[in-house]
C-alpha cells in the first residue's frame, strides 16, 4: 500500500474533523474508491493498536478520526468540556421514531406520540443527533427530519442497518397465529 496515500488520507481526515465521504475523497485524489477503502483499512488497523489514542470510525459511507473512549475523561479535563446532559425518555422516543421511519415530519412524530414534540426536536437538533433533511412537496411544505452521523457515533453503529429490529406487537402475533390456524383448517 502506498505510504504517501495513507499519510495524505490521515492528514485529510484530521483536518476535516467531520465524517468525510469516500466518494468525495476518491474524487479529490483522482483515485478509485476501492483503493481508498483499502487505505482506510490500513489506517484502521494502525489505530486499533493498543498504544494509539485515536481510532478511525466508519459511519455509513463516511470516515472520521476520533479519540478512543478510554481517554474521554482526560480529554474533558484538558479542554474542560462539561458532560452532556442525558437524553430524556421523550427524546429517546422521538429519536427512535425518526431513526426507524426517516425521513419524517414533525406531524408524523406527534401523531405517533400524541403530544407536541417541538422542544424535543429542537433539543435533538442542537445535540446534532437529527437534522432537517428538506421539505415535503405538500401544502405548507413541512420540514422532514433524519438522523445525522453524530447519531451513528453516539450509538456506536456504522449504519442504520445495525439498528435492532423492532419488536412485534403482541396483537399482531396473536392475529398471525389465528390466521395460521385458519389456513390449517382450510388445508385439512
Amino acid at each position: 500500500m502506498d505510504k504517501k496515500l495513507i499519510a495524505t488520507l490521515e492528514a485529510v481526515l484530521f483536518a476535516t474533523a467531520e465524517p468525510t465521504e469516500i466518494s468525495k475523497i476518491s474524487q479529490a485524489f483522482g483515485t478509485d474508491e476501492i483503493i481508498i477503502e483499502e487505505a482506510m483499512t490500513v489506517l484502521k488497523t494502525k489505530y486499533n493498536k493498543e498504544d494509539s489514542g485515536i481510532c478511525l470510525l466508519k459511519l455509513d459511507d463516511k470516515y472520521q478520526l476520533c479519540s478512543k473512549k478510554e481517554y474521554a475523561d482526560s480529554i474533558r479535563k484538558v479542554i474542560e468540556v462539561k458532560k452532556n446532559s442525558p437524553l430524556s425518555p421523550a427524546a429517546f422516543e422521538v429519536l427512535a421514531i425518526i431513526a426507524y421511519n426517516q425521513p419524517v415530519t414533525k406531524a408524523f412524530i406527534e401523531q405517533i406520540r400524541g403530544v407536541d414534540c417541538t422542544a424535543v426536536i429542537s433539543n435533538l437538533c442542537q445535540k446534532s443527533l437529527i437534522e432537517e433533511k428538506g421539505r415535503l412537496d405538500l401544502p405548507g411544505r413541512p420540514l422532514i427530519y433524519g438522523t445525522t452521523p453524530g447519531f451513528l457515533r453516539c450509538f456506536c453503529i456504522s449504519s442504520l442497518d445495525e439498528l435492532p429490529p423492532l419488536p412485534k406487537n403482541d396483537t399482531e402475533s396473536e392475529e398471525s397465529e389465528k390466521n395460521d390456524e385458519k389456513v390449517e383448517e382450510i388445508s385439512i
